[in-house]
């Protein structure tokens, strides 16, 4: 009886919350996203601004009745796995968030979901987080992986970085578009943070044709990095 009861309740929120979100409905807006997002099926893209769904997700985190929302996955709309994206983010105990994105992770299915997903508490705890990322990026799952890069990309390229932190992106192995884009992110954001530890997967061909010419592209296109060494970069471009 309680289980069927979670179910009346989840089934009444979840409703709730597609009708908030159909109201808040931008057709341009969804044009504009759709043209985006080629791996969306545009029919489950509703069109909701950001501002209005982080609004939204502000509200809802203190719903004692938001839980069976978080439990009814796989979600049929675009923004609906978003507005889930951000009641992570809200979540304050490094356990509670890890447990929310390990449910969550296998359902995203777009670069754009995965991406605006930055919850902060993991930043609190980045032993664990590292060895969390290690399960992600092993993954296969496409943007579990790119999350898990992303995360390393994220809380790993600055005061705590390591030579051995870009050695474990250089390894994955995918032919996967949206993974091989995020490993060229990668690369390009830590030779603008860590040149010196990072230019040898270049200098000596360490990284895919496509991640490698992708890699150099970004990080020529990127302001933080010297005109000078933009030109070495162009030099070191494959065919």
């Amino acid at each position: 009886m309680m289980g069927a009861g979670f179910a009346k309740v989840g089934d009444i929120m979840n409703e709730r919350i597609r009708q908030a979100l159909f109201a808040l409905q931008d057709p341009g807006y969804k044009s504009f996203q759709c043209a985006l997002m080629p791996t969306v099926d545009p029919s489950t893209v509703i069109g909701v601004r950001t501002p209005a769904l982080r609004a939204m997700a502000k509200q809802l985190k203190a719903d004692k009745e938001i839980s069976p929302f978080l439990s009814s996955l796989p979600h049929k709309y675009y923004e609906e796995n978003n507005l889930h994206a951000f009641l992570i983010e809200s979540i304050a105990d490094f356990d509670g968030c890890i447990t929310a994105l390990n449910r969550f992770l296998p359902f995203v299915d777009n670069w754009a979901t995965c991406d605006m997903m930055r919850p902060k508490v993991l930043k609190k705890e980045p032993d664990r987080l590292l060895r969390e990322i290690e399960v992600w990026i092993a993954s296969e799952y496409t943007y579990t992986v790119r999350f898990g890069i992303g995360m390393l990309m994220a809380h790993f390229l600055d005061d705590g970085f390591d030579e051995n932190y870009p050695k474990m992106v250089s390894m994955i192995q995918s032919e996967e578009y949206y993974v091989n884009m995020m490993i060229a992110w990668y690369f390009a954001t830590a030779l603008a943070k860590q040149w010196d530890g990072v230019i040898c997967y270049l200098k000596e061909e360490q990284l895919p044709l496509w991640v490698h010419n992708k890699t150099i592209q970004k990080a020529t296109e990127s302001l933080r990095i010297p005109k000078e060494r933009k030109q070495y970069l162009r030099s070191l471009r494959r065919r």
